[in-house]
Protein backbone atom coordinates (compact mmCIF):
# COMPACT_ATOMS: atom_id res chain seq x y z
CA UNK A 1 0.00 0.00 0.00
CA UNK A 2 1.41 3.50 -0.61
CA UNK A 3 0.72 5.87 1.97
CA UNK A 4 2.86 8.83 2.88
CA UNK A 5 5.66 6.85 5.02
CA UNK A 6 6.17 5.38 1.71
CA UNK A 7 7.84 8.30 0.58
CA UNK A 8 11.56 8.87 0.58
CA UNK A 9 12.87 12.82 1.72
CA UNK A 10 14.08 14.88 -0.56
CA UNK A 11 17.30 14.35 0.43
CA UNK A 12 17.11 10.23 0.94
CA UNK A 13 15.54 10.30 -3.00
CA UNK A 14 18.52 12.05 -4.45
CA UNK A 15 20.62 9.93 -2.88
CA UNK A 16 19.34 6.67 -4.01
CA UNK A 17 17.31 7.82 -6.91
CA UNK A 18 19.10 5.96 -9.67
CA UNK A 19 19.29 2.61 -7.57
CA UNK A 20 15.11 3.39 -7.20
CA UNK A 21 14.60 4.12 -11.01
CA UNK A 22 16.47 1.11 -12.16
CA UNK A 23 14.46 -1.05 -9.73
CA UNK A 24 11.04 0.58 -11.21
CA UNK A 25 12.32 0.52 -14.79
CA UNK A 26 12.87 -3.13 -14.10
CA UNK A 27 9.30 -4.11 -12.32
CA UNK A 28 7.82 -1.96 -15.38
CA UNK A 29 9.17 -4.43 -18.05
CA UNK A 30 6.90 -7.11 -16.56
CA UNK A 31 3.19 -4.77 -16.07
CA UNK A 32 3.52 -3.26 -19.97
CA UNK A 33 1.80 -4.47 -23.01
CA UNK A 34 2.66 -4.43 -26.14
CA UNK A 35 -1.29 -3.98 -28.27
CA UNK A 36 0.12 -3.49 -31.84
CA UNK A 37 2.97 -0.62 -33.06
CA UNK A 38 1.26 1.90 -31.80
CA UNK A 39 -0.56 1.45 -28.48
CA UNK A 40 1.37 0.51 -24.83
CA UNK A 41 -0.43 0.00 -21.30
CA UNK A 42 1.41 0.15 -18.79
CA UNK A 43 -0.68 -1.71 -15.54
CA UNK A 44 0.52 0.81 -12.64
CA UNK A 45 0.66 -0.58 -9.09
CA UNK A 46 1.95 1.35 -5.44
CA UNK A 47 5.59 0.84 -7.11
CA UNK A 48 4.97 2.65 -9.95
CA UNK A 49 2.80 5.40 -8.44
CA UNK A 50 5.48 6.25 -5.99
CA UNK A 51 7.93 6.74 -8.42
CA UNK A 52 5.70 9.06 -10.40
CA UNK A 53 4.99 10.98 -6.99
CA UNK A 54 8.70 10.94 -5.99
CA UNK A 55 9.61 12.73 -9.17
CA UNK A 56 6.93 15.00 -8.90
CA UNK A 57 8.76 16.21 -5.93
CA UNK A 58 11.91 15.80 -7.24
CA UNK A 59 11.40 18.19 -10.02
CA UNK A 60 8.84 20.65 -8.24
CA UNK A 61 11.14 20.69 -5.03
CA UNK A 62 7.74 20.00 -2.55
CA UNK A 63 9.08 19.72 0.66
CA UNK A 64 6.62 20.76 3.03
CA UNK A 65 3.65 18.10 4.47
CA UNK A 66 0.58 19.61 2.87
CA UNK A 67 2.47 19.59 -0.53
CA UNK A 68 3.30 16.40 -0.24
CA UNK A 69 -0.16 14.96 0.67
CA UNK A 70 -1.65 16.85 -1.86
CA UNK A 71 0.49 15.07 -4.39
CA UNK A 72 0.19 11.54 -3.12
CA UNK A 73 -3.55 12.13 -3.28
CA UNK A 74 -3.22 13.36 -6.92
CA UNK A 75 -1.65 10.07 -7.89
CA UNK A 76 -3.30 7.56 -5.25
CA UNK A 77 -6.33 6.62 -7.86
CA UNK A 78 -3.78 4.97 -10.44
CA UNK A 79 -2.72 2.14 -7.38
CA UNK A 80 -5.28 -0.55 -7.98
CA UNK A 81 -7.13 -2.12 -4.65
CA UNK A 82 -7.22 -5.25 -5.13
CA UNK A 83 -10.40 -5.83 -7.24
CA UNK A 84 -9.48 -4.14 -10.26
CA UNK A 85 -6.06 -3.23 -12.58
CA UNK A 86 -5.17 0.39 -13.29
CA UNK A 87 -3.61 0.80 -16.15
CA UNK A 88 -2.04 4.13 -18.35
CA UNK A 89 -2.83 3.74 -21.60
CA UNK A 90 -0.36 5.72 -24.49
CA UNK A 91 -1.17 5.91 -28.15
CA UNK A 92 1.98 6.39 -29.73
CA UNK A 93 2.76 7.89 -33.11
CA UNK A 94 6.45 9.19 -33.54
CA UNK A 95 5.82 11.68 -36.21
CA UNK A 96 3.14 14.20 -35.07
CA UNK A 97 1.34 14.64 -38.64
CA UNK A 98 0.81 10.99 -38.51
CA UNK A 99 -0.10 11.46 -35.14
CA UNK A 100 -2.70 13.92 -35.79
CA UNK A 101 -4.33 11.92 -38.18
CA UNK A 102 -4.42 8.74 -35.83
CA UNK A 103 -6.17 10.58 -32.46
CA UNK A 104 -9.04 11.42 -35.69
CA UNK A 105 -9.40 7.77 -36.03
CA UNK A 106 -9.34 6.76 -33.12
CA UNK A 107 -11.78 8.38 -30.71
CA UNK A 108 -13.23 6.12 -27.88
CA UNK A 109 -10.09 3.59 -28.17
CA UNK A 110 -9.97 3.60 -24.44
CA UNK A 111 -13.30 2.33 -24.33
CA UNK A 112 -12.54 -0.67 -26.46
CA UNK A 113 -9.44 -1.73 -24.67
CA UNK A 114 -9.98 -5.35 -23.11
CA UNK A 115 -8.95 -8.22 -20.49
CA UNK A 116 -10.34 -11.62 -20.71
CA UNK A 117 -9.76 -14.27 -18.42
CA UNK A 118 -10.67 -18.23 -19.95
CA UNK A 119 -14.29 -18.67 -19.46
CA UNK A 120 -15.40 -15.36 -19.03
CA UNK A 121 -16.89 -12.41 -21.07
CA UNK A 122 -14.37 -9.32 -21.78
CA UNK A 123 -13.93 -6.91 -19.26
CA UNK A 124 -13.91 -3.49 -20.94
CA UNK A 125 -12.82 -0.76 -18.74
CA UNK A 126 -13.64 2.52 -17.33
CA UNK A 127 -11.71 5.42 -18.98
CA UNK A 128 -10.43 9.29 -18.03
CA UNK A 129 -12.43 9.06 -14.95
CA UNK A 130 -10.66 12.17 -14.03
CA UNK A 131 -11.55 14.08 -17.10
CA UNK A 132 -12.73 14.15 -20.62
CA UNK A 133 -9.88 13.58 -22.79
CA UNK A 134 -10.95 13.18 -26.52
CA UNK A 135 -13.49 15.70 -28.02
CA UNK A 136 -15.47 15.25 -31.32
CA UNK A 137 -12.52 15.42 -33.32
CA UNK A 138 -9.90 13.58 -32.36
CA UNK A 139 -8.73 11.27 -28.65
CA UNK A 140 -5.91 11.83 -26.34
CA UNK A 141 -2.77 10.28 -26.91
CA UNK A 142 -2.95 9.64 -23.09
CA UNK A 143 -5.92 7.82 -20.89
CA UNK A 144 -5.98 6.38 -17.65
CA UNK A 145 -8.25 3.12 -17.31
CA UNK A 146 -9.37 0.62 -14.73
CA UNK A 147 -10.38 -2.95 -15.07
CA UNK A 148 -12.87 -4.26 -12.65
CA UNK A 149 -12.75 -7.85 -12.51
CA UNK A 150 -15.27 -10.18 -10.47
CA UNK A 151 -14.68 -12.56 -7.68
CA UNK A 152 -15.08 -15.49 -9.61
CA UNK A 153 -12.28 -14.04 -12.41
CA UNK A 154 -10.33 -12.94 -9.55
CA UNK A 155 -9.53 -16.31 -8.33
CA UNK A 156 -9.32 -18.19 -11.55
CA UNK A 157 -6.25 -15.77 -12.43
CA UNK A 158 -5.07 -16.28 -8.57
CA UNK A 159 -5.30 -20.37 -9.16
CA UNK A 160 -2.88 -19.65 -12.43
CA UNK A 161 -5.67 -18.96 -15.52
CA UNK A 162 -4.35 -17.62 -18.58
CA UNK A 163 -4.79 -13.77 -19.88
CA UNK A 164 -6.04 -12.53 -22.78
CA UNK A 165 -5.74 -8.69 -23.37
CA UNK A 166 -6.59 -6.63 -26.86
CA UNK A 167 -8.29 -4.06 -28.30
CA UNK A 168 -11.44 -4.02 -30.41
CA UNK A 169 -11.91 -0.64 -32.37
CA UNK A 170 -13.02 -0.50 -35.81
CA UNK A 171 -9.69 1.37 -37.06
CA UNK A 172 -7.46 -0.60 -34.06
CA UNK A 173 -8.12 -4.08 -33.74
CA UNK A 174 -5.50 -6.31 -31.76
CA UNK A 175 -5.55 -9.53 -29.84
CA UNK A 176 -2.93 -10.96 -27.27
CA UNK A 177 -4.22 -14.47 -27.17
CA UNK A 178 -1.68 -14.99 -24.23
CA UNK A 179 0.02 -12.69 -22.09
CA UNK A 180 3.76 -13.91 -21.07
CA UNK A 181 3.43 -15.55 -17.59
CA UNK A 182 5.83 -12.95 -16.09
CA UNK A 183 3.01 -10.42 -16.88
CA UNK A 184 0.34 -12.42 -15.49
CA UNK A 185 1.85 -13.17 -12.97
CA UNK A 186 2.50 -9.27 -12.06
CA UNK A 187 -0.88 -8.20 -12.37
CA UNK A 188 -2.34 -11.25 -9.96
CA UNK A 189 -0.17 -9.95 -7.63
CA UNK A 190 -2.32 -7.23 -7.41
CA UNK A 191 -5.72 -9.13 -7.08
CA UNK A 192 -7.14 -10.52 -4.05
CA UNK A 193 -9.81 -13.24 -3.71
CA UNK A 194 -12.87 -11.50 -2.12
CA UNK A 195 -12.90 -7.93 -1.85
Amino acid sequence: MLNRSSLMSLEEYATRRSSFRTEVMEHKKNRKAYLGEHVTLLFEDALTVQYQVQEMLRVERIFEEEAINEELHAYLPLVPDGGNWKATLLIEYPDEAERKVALSKLIDLEDRVWVRVPGFDKVFPYADEDLDRENAEKTSAVHFIRFELSIDMRKSLLHGSSLSIGIDHPNYTVEIEEVSESFRDSLVRDLIADS
